[in-house]
């Protein structure tokens, strides 16, 4: 009696596993499709005023491979770039200025807002000081773009081109990071796939749904979205800046859109697993708005929709069965199946796909070590900074 309790158990379970993936695969905005790229686009009569404004905080090592990307856009008509140094110790400031000088290309402006006051993230206070500069331009468009995010040479006209044609307040990308260690081949792909999965792209670019998103690094903003959004005063204490911009702009009635990318690569590397480790327990807990109830739902989602499929398997093989493992293994072919497109977009190999589980036990651990260092006053921590709450103070680390 009790062991038929516990292979009921199992096939329930396994069947639960295999009810949610099937809803993911066909109810989910189809998330795990990687066609989501800039939209039609033609090219306008008249090309707009763009401010590009790049948050810079010890970022010595990827510049070289970053800013004259930035430097050297073709685009058509008046564009001009803001790099604000956040309080960088490695001389971020000073090598842009000579990759300026040397590259040319679009005007550079370095300048530095100071140490941050209560209540706001150092990142969107830098954003904050480059907004308020590049307003003295009067721009159309403010492209909000990262330190270690390298565009193509028409990626700011193709941005603009996709805003004007689709009448969009905000046109996001998703930049494609950097996959060649072993660890990011395992995690990186894994990453995007998730966030896909929390914010369907087809959703976010849908009028009237209420799912927003952004990339922070690759945000084309509408100025006057931007004002009427009060951005980032609005958002001023977020960790995840790109999603808060995002939701910010679609209250104030905007028009966003955010997708893959093709052109515009992140250069940041992660060789290591702590590396990766620290980049998503810096912000899984925000994410979860630092509520207990939430981190406990959300392990024990990701354990029913990606541990359970193959412990099914194995266990339903192991007692004999049929229905336990045939569900399981169901479960797990449909997880597997729909990761494909995600590798293919990273030019990974596919037998990384059935490796999902163990991925996502992986960010199951991170997400529960960022509410650990949370609970014990570590907070989100990045570039020396750490926010022990929403509203938290940056403190030097």
């Amino acid at each position: 009696m009790g062991q038929t309790a516990r292979v009921s158990a199992i096939v329930w379970t396994a069947a639960g596993s295999l009810a949610a993936w099937l809803w993911l695969l066909l109810c989910q905005g189809f998330f795990w499709r990687t066609d989501v790229r800039l939209p039609r686009r033609t090219e306008p009569d008249d090309w707009p005023s763009v401010c590009v404004v790049v948050p810079a905080r010890d970022e010595a090592a990827v510049l070289p491979a970053s800013l004259p990307s930035l430097l050297a856009q073709d685009y058509p008509g008046r564009a001009e770039i803001f790099l604000i140094d956040d309080g960088s110790s490695d001389g971020t400031a000073e090598l842009a200025r000579e990759l300026a000088g040397r590259h040319g290309g679009l005007p550079l402006t370095v300048a530095s807002p100071g140490e941050p006051p209560a209540g706001w993230t150092g990142k969107l206070w830098a954003v904050r000081h480059g907004i308020g500069l590049a307003r003295a331009r009067g721009p159309e468009y403010l492209l909000l773009t990262d330190a270690d995010i390298a565009h193509a040479p028409d990626s700011l006209r193709e941005l603009v081109a996709a805003a004007r044609a689709g009448g969009f307040d905000t046109v996001s990308q998703m930049a494609r990071l950097r996959v060649e260690s072993v660890w990011e081949r395992l995690v990186v792909p894994a990453f995007v796939y998730f966030f896909a999965q929390l914010y369907p792209f087809r959703r976010i670019g849908r009028k009237g749904a209420r799912t927003a998103a952004a990339a922070g690094g690759c945000v084309l903003l509408r100025a006057e979205a931007a004002e009427r959004a009060r951005i980032p005063d609005a958002i001023r204490h977020a960790v995840i800046d790109d999603v808060a911009l995002a939701r910010a702009v679609k209250r104030g009635g905007g028009h966003i859109w955010l997708g893959l990318a093709e052109r515009v690569d992140s250069v940041r590397p992660y060789p290591r697993l702590h590396d990766l480790w620290r980049m998503v327990s810096r912000s899984a807990y925000a994410q979860l708005r630092h509520n207990p109830a939430l981190l406990a739902g959300t392990v024990a989602g990701l354990a029913l929709v990606y541990l359970v499929p193959p412990v099914s398997l194995i266990a339903g093989a192991a007692v004999g069965d049929t229905g336990a493992a045939l569900a399981g293994g169901l479960a797990w072919l449909v997880m597997t199946g729909t990761y494909v497109p995600m590798l293919r977009y990273y030019r990974q190999p596919l037998w990384l796909a059935p490796v999902l589980p163990f991925t996502a036990f992986l960010y199951l651990l991170m997400t529960v070590d960022s509410a650990v260092q949370h609970y014990r006053g570590r907070g989100a921590a990045w570039k020396g900074r750490t926010y022990t709450r929403p509203d938290a103070v940056p403190d030097e680390g």
